[in-house]
Order: C-alpha cells, then sequence, then structure tokens
C-alpha cells in the first residue's frame, strides 16, 4: 500500500477489521501497548519505520503526529497546549514560541475564536474546539504526516464539518491518514481510500483493496467493497 504524500487516505471497513491497528502502527504507537509485536516493513523516506536502528520512535512520533477520536486536551491552558511538543523537543525563544502557537493554532482553524484567551484552560473549550485544539497541538512539531483516527465521530454536525475544512486545507502541506466509519465523510474528503476487512475470527483482518477515492465508490474492484459501501454490511 503506497499513501501519497499531500493527499488525503481514508481508512474504511468494519470494526474490528484493523484500522486504528494500522494507522498506529505508522508511527509505532502499538509499541507503547507492551503486548503487540509487529512484522513487516513500512517505509517512510527510504528508512524502515520498524527497524529500531534506524528510526528513533520519539523522533518519529514529532515527525508523523497524531489526533486522537476523542478531544484528549492536556490539563493546561491552550497556550501551554500547543506549546508542549516544541518546548520539548526545540529550542525557541519566548518570541519564537508565540509565533509557532499563533501559527498553529492558524492552521487549525482556531485562532480567530481563542487568539484573546489563550490563558484560558483547554477543559473550558467546547468538544469540537478541543479536537481542533489537539490538532494545532499535533502541528505545533512540524509534522509530515497526521494520522487522524476518527477526529469527528463525537462531535457535531458543525463541529465536523470544521474538522472536515481544516484536513482540507492541511492537507497542502501535510500527507493525512484518516480512519472514518462515515463513508459520506470519506467521499467528501480524501483522495484515496482503502478497505479492510475481517470475514471471520480464524481469519486475520486484511486489506482488500486500495485506489483512487472517486474510482473505489463508484467502480470498486472486489464485490466485498462494493458491499460495505453500499451498507449491505458493516
Amino acid at each position: 500500500m503506497h499513501i501519497p504524500a499531500q493527499s488525503v487516505t481514508a481508512l474504511i471497513g468494519p470494526s474490528g477489521c484493523g484500522k486504528s491497528t494500522l494507522l498506529r502502527c505508522l508511527n509505532r504507537m502499538n509499541d507503547e501497548l507492551g503486548n503487540v509485536s509487529v512484522d513487516g516493513e513500512i517505509w517512510f523516506h527510504d528508512v524502515n519505520i520498524n527497524d529500531s536502528k534506524q528510526m528513533d520512535p520519539v523522533e518519529l512520533r514529532r515527525r508523523v503526529g497524531q489526533v486522537f477520536q476523542r478531544p484528549n486536551p492536556f490539563p493546561m491552558t491552550i497556550f501551554e497546549n500547543v506549546a508542549y511538543g516544541p518546548k520539548t523537543h526545540m529550542s525557541y525563544s519566548k518570541a519564537e514560541l508565540e509565533e509557532v502557537v499563533e501559527s498553529s493554532l492558524r492552521r487549525a482553524a482556531l485562532w480567530n475564536e481563542v487568539k484573546d484567551q489563550l490563558k484560558k484552560h483547554a477543559f473550558e473549550l467546547s468538544g469540537g474546539q478541543q479536537q481542533r485544539l489537539c490538532i494545532a497541538r499535533a502541528l505545533a512539531t512540524g509534522p509530515e504526516v497526521l494520522l487522524m483516527d476518527e477526529p469527528a465521530s463525537a462531535l457535531d454536525p458543525i463541529s465536523t464539518q470544521q474538522i472536515e475544512d481544516t484536513i482540507a486545507e492541511l492537507k497542502a502541506a501535510v500527507t493525512i491518514v484518516i480512519v472514518t466509519h462515515n463513508m459520506q465523510q470519506a467521499a467528501r474528503i480524501s483522495d484515496q481510500t482503502a478497505f479492510m476487512l475481517r470475514e471471520s475470527m480464524e481469519r486475520p483482518a486484511g486489506l482488500i483493496e486500495v485506489g483512487d477515492t472517486r474510482t473505489m465508490f463508484t467502480n470498486p474492484t472486489d464485490k466485498r467493497t462494493e458491499a460495505y459501501i453500499t451498507g449491505r454490511f458493516g
């Protein structure tokens, strides 16, 4: 499976088919679970990220950020949330850090709503604002890839639209891989779609097919893909 740069790739399929597990493979978050073994190769800039001698997981996660299903802001101010990564991984002056925070909040379409409230506790924000704050926090370390695990599933329609608009703007500079159960959302925002399926508990989950989103939704190669997209199962 090839993930094109500066595009949105959607991972779709029924619950339990491995979408989130695959997503976590892309920045080795599965390593943190403690009971997972990983085989095979994942290549990023000609480096197999599963080779710990070539790729430090901490550096990988700076370059391949992640936004989770439910907003998870840190228990601190808006400013401190966004500044956390840059302060941890880099050396910035106060003025430079302020620029990074503003730029990240702008890219996450949140700056105009919070620019006068940066000292406000992040938990005081609405759910949609918290999720955009988490996107800003992920962007603050300058990632090349952003992984998003159902980022709008817990949000209302207006907040969902704001997240989708943000994704559409970000893909010009950041490669995005998103897990979604919403077929309409996948059709709206993704350039490429990958369909995964686990057909029985006796067989492992796998990638059924991957391709251009328009083609996948109008003329899929595999009948199982067509059955899922049209709602016949899943």
